[in-house]
């Protein structure tokens, strides 16, 4: 079967036209081609996107040099093969130094199908070199971003726990009808979008801690729902239509929670007029290997989410790009870049597949394939800032290098009755451990991330001692010892920063009772 060829021929006769037209026929090619003589029809038959240039080098008006330098100067990586009658070794050898690609004589044109073969064979390495670069120079910026998002995040969260942590306190000490109320609200939902954009970049660079539990994806988006409503706003009429089958997944209820509202942001963003999104969830099967309805699909049962709005649409050329870090099409000031990213590496971490459908005009479609899980789901609800916080009498360690966040740890598990021990880092815990003759240390509550001996190490020595002593693990983000894979391993309890005080209560009288 012929092999399609584009080429543009810049040639003064005929018949020598013909001659590679012939010779390119014999090797192979079945050739679309054009004939120029000008300088000008050459500019203008280079924006048609030739695959190969082959070009005399002498011309009534033109030449084959200038030919090369004008296809150069454009920065097009189109093969430019040189063909002459009368051209000397050492003016080819010029031209090649130039940048054309190869040069023949017209009396040993035979060599033509060979000459373009190598040539294109050498476009399409040089392409995947350059696509090979990229992705290496992606690579390393991303763990750059990485490596800075981690050192960052956490301090971060130190500062931001403190400030949301104090912030609940003042709340629940003053009155439902204080004016204080309306400033602590706000303060919270400045310090919660903070937290979600440091959290956007530790999901994305991998340093976020996932801790998977099963779950019924129709609860996770019925328990997003007010949240979700409040985001678009009033101009967009929201629908969530429930799949009629419990749809069970393995996932990280906080981070499908994100998926959604990074999802539900892009298409309000999308809608700046108005219009409809609608949040659906479902059930099917999906074959194995060759038999599957979707093929990038996890195979089985699988649990799909789909998030569809009548916004503005994609194009392909925005779409191919779509989940590139830092790739936005809204203005400056407006979007990061990194929702989309997050959603996919979110997914990903659950075993499934994200596909978009979209076109200008016609609104976009997202759908989120989850492998479906035969196992009961698992209640997972925050508390309540108004609920009353659970109370206790229990000896507990609290370590933290960062002062503010101690004292705030303290100061919360203390009013709510506990005995508390501080200690700024892992060996002041285990000296304090040691010197404590009082009643039992029930639960440490430890950061991961300490000078002179981290959570990890002091968690180890002190269960050696003290085998039947719980641990409680916090971090503003995933230390390697603790989560190679930022996945936690079974039995490790963890709570991520920055927590609020009824999250902290609450997940202490748990680890107690059990």
């Amino acid at each position: 079967m012929a092999t399609p060829l584009n080429i543009l021929i810049v040639e003064d006769s005929q018949d020598d036209a013909d001659l590679v037209l012939h010779e390119l026929r014999n090797a192979g090619y079945e050739v679309k081609w054009k004939r120029v003589q000008t300088e000008a029809e050459y500019l203008a038959a280079l924006e048609e996107q030739p695959e190969v240039v082959l070009c005399d080098y002498k011309l009534p008006l033109f030449n084959g040099v200038r030919a090369l330098d004008l296809l150069r100067a454009r920065s097009k990586d189109i093969p430019f093969i040189l063909i002459s009658g009368t051209v000397g070794e050492e003016t080819a050898v010029e031209a090649v130094k130039r940048g054309a690609t190869d040069y023949l004589l017209k009396d040993r044109i035979v060599r033509l199908g060979t000459a373009v073969r190598r040539a294109l064979q050498e476009v399409a390495e040089t392409a995947q070199r350059r696509k090979l670069e990229a992705q290496f120079i992606e690579a390393q910026k991303m763990e750059v971003i990485g490596q800075l998002a981690g050192g960052v995040a956490h301090d971060f969260n130190n500062i931001l726990m403190t400030i949301m942590g104090y912030n609940d306190l003042i709340a629940q000490s003053v009155g439902q009808d204080s004016p204080l109320q309306e400033h602590t609200a706000e303060i919270r939902l400045a310090s919660e979008r903070a937290a979600g954009l440091t959290r956007q970049l530790l999901v994305f660079s991998r340093k976020e801690t996932v801790a998977p539990v099963v779950l019924d994806l129709n609860e996770v988006v019925k328990d997003h729902e007010k949240m979700l409503r409040r985001v678009v706003g009033e101009t967009v009429e929201m629908t969530i239509l429930p799949g009629a089958h419990e749809g069970r997944i393995k996932a990280d209820a906080g981070y499908i929670g994100q998926v959604l509202m990074n999802l539900a942001v892009n298409a309000r963003d999308a809608m700046p007029s108005g219009g409809r999104l609608t949040i659906a969830t479902g059930t099917f099967l999906n074959g194995q290997n060759g038999s599957r309805k979707f093929p990038d699909a996890p195979p089985g049962e699988c649990v799909v989410l789909s998030v569809s709005d009548t916004g503005t649409g994609m194009s392909d050329e925005v779409k191919a790009h779509l989940f590139e870090a830092f790739f936005t099409t809204k203005p400056r000031g407006k979007g990061t870049g990194l929702g989309l990213a997050t959603c996919q590496t979110i997914v990903q971490h659950s075993g499934g597949h994200i596909a978009v459908e979209s076109a200008p005009g016609k609104g976009t479609t997202f759908r989120i394939y989850f492998p479906g899980v035969d196992q009961p789901a698992e209640t997972h609800r925050q508390p309540s800032q108004k609920e009353e916080a659970p109370r206790g009498a229990e000896t507990l360690l609290v370590v933290e290098d960062e002062p503010a966040v101690r004292h705030l740890a303290c100061s919360i598990l203390k009013t709510h009755g506990y005995e508390v021990l501080p200690a700024s880092n892992g060996q002041e815990a285990l000296h304090v451990a040691s010197e404590h003759h009082g009643s039992q240390i029930r639960l440490v509550v430890t950061d991961v991330i300490m000078p002179l001996m981290d959570g990890k190490v002091m968690a180890e020595w002190l269960r050696a001692t003290y085998p039947d002593l719980g641990i409680l693990f916090t971090s503003g983000y995933t230390d390697e010892a603790l989560a190679p894979h930022g996945v936690l391993e079974e039995g490790v309890e963890f709570l991520s920063k920055p927590y609020s005080p009824a999250t902290l209560l609450c997940k202490v009288r748990e680890m107690l009772d059990h």
